[in-house]
């Protein structure tokens, strides 16, 4: 697999590509954020809204992505979401006041789930290496996007906090370019896939176990990326080299470190150690708020565990579900997407009204119970290790046909 990783075909290339700058709208708002909050009058719970207003719709929209993309093609749903996020993040850097901002975000939201969706199932079908050759390079755009996203945003943002929405708007217009003219054209798909399908995919209880996994791990991991800036109290540029820092260690671990790890002690126990690790981290940020050099340590280190658990979670959804792996994708990602959401929201509010302090608590607490749902359902997730990965790429063959001919020519 590995001498063949970056052997792949023009248009995963041209997707991954896509997945990069998509990805950077995750990180890309967190050094401009106490510049928001102090230029527009904000308070943190109100620019913490920023990235719920983005999750809440990301998540939801998920069920609905399965669906367009069965009816339009993957081509034209890649194009569609590209082209939302063009359009919203210009408008949120154009927008006067916060609540623009989050409705803006929101549009961007929606643009993100026609593309995140559908981009994976896209580089699954096509890529060389089968599962997991195709899921390394999925984890290495998000895990480069993660990672440029603060660095792009810093830059931008020590100029004005409008610059980064606008840097998103011009990547995203090349990206879109990109997968017009390298991803080949596909036939409208002659399988249709229910809107309720990601919710009765949820009745497997092996996806259900990783949803909610993901979905308490997702909270521990928003309330890093979101609450971090405010007791961190560093200019928009330094708080871009830290998470740039953060974003590297996540890249590097998810595409270097996870196979190894999960090769020598398994998926689920990878995913205990992992976990627990990033617990750890939350707690000593709780106990460090009031240090800078610890929280600064504490958000680069946390970046070497979230890699390895981001890889590894989404290598066992598309493996231990039976259903089509869009279908899988789209039921996930609506699970995981709630604790993303609450997760800014509540951190603002809690650090705001209680202590700085508390919300790194209550996200380190919320990965302990992600631990404990994992360890309540282990028995659901037993066979992962053992099922070979490219067996059931032609459940995703209605969705990438073109594209899926494409890697086997």
């Amino acid at each position: 697999m590995r001498s063949g990783l970056f052997r792949q075909p023009r248009s995963v290339w041209a997707v991954a590509f896509a997945c990069v700058i998509s990805f950077m709208g995750l990180g890309l708002v967190d050094p401009i954020l106490p510049a928001i909050s102090k230029d527009l009058n904000a308070t943190p719970s109100q620019v913490e809204l920023l990235f719920t207003s983005y999750m809440l719709v990301t998540g939801v929209a998920m069920l609905v992505t399965g669906m367009v993309s069965s009816r339009i093609g993957p081509k034209r749903t890649l194009l569609a979401g590209l082209a939302l996020i063009v359009v919203f993040s210009a408008a949120a850097g154009a927008s006067p006041g916060v609540s623009e901002i989050i409705g803006f975000r929101a549009g961007w939201g929606l643009g993100n789930a026609l593309f995140i969706a559908t981009a994976l199932a896209v580089i699954v079908g096509a890529a060389s290496g089968g599962v997991e050759g195709a899921i390394i390079v999925y984890e290495a755009a998000l895990g480069l996007g993660i990672s440029l996203g603060p660095l792009v945003g810093g830059a931008l943002g020590a100029i004005s906090w409008r610059g980064p929405f606008f840097g998103v708007a011009g990547l995203m217009t090349i990206g879109f370019i990109a997968v017009s003219v390298l991803l080949p054209t596909q036939p409208r798909p002659t399988h249709h896939i229910s809107i309720t399908a990601p919710i009765r995919a949820l009745r497997h209880p092996g996806l259900l176990v990783t949803g909610l996994t993901a979905l308490f791990y997702n909270y521990g991991f928003f309330t890093l990326l979101s609450w971090a800036p405010f007791p961190l109290g560093l200019s928009a540029h330094q708080l871009g080299l830290v998470f740039f820092g953060w974003g590297a260690c996540l890249a590097i671990t998810s595409v270097l470190v996870a196979p190894r790890l999960k090769a020598r002690f398994g998926t689920v126990r990878t995913l205990y150690a992992m976990q627990a690790g990033l617990a750890v981290v939350l707690l000593a940020m709780g106990l460090g708020t009031r240090s800078v050099p610890v929280l600064i340590v504490a958000v680069i280190v946390a970046g070497l565990f979230l890699g390895v658990v981001n890889t590894l979670l989404t290598e066992t959804v598309m493996k231990v579900s039976p259903v089509e792996r869009p279908v899988a994708s789209a039921a996930y990602s609506f699970v995981r997407f709630i604790g993303g959401a609450i997760a800014p929201y509540a951190a603002g509010k809690l650090g705001e009204q209680i202590d700085p302090s508390l919300p790194f608590y209550v996200g380190g607490v919320m990965v302990l119970i992600a631990i404990a749902v994992l360890a309540a359902g282990r028995r659901y997730l037993a066979a992962v290790d053992d099922r070979p990965a490219p067996g059931r790429t032609e459940a995703v063959r209605p969705m990438v046909a073109v594209a899926a001919d494409e890697a086997g020519a």
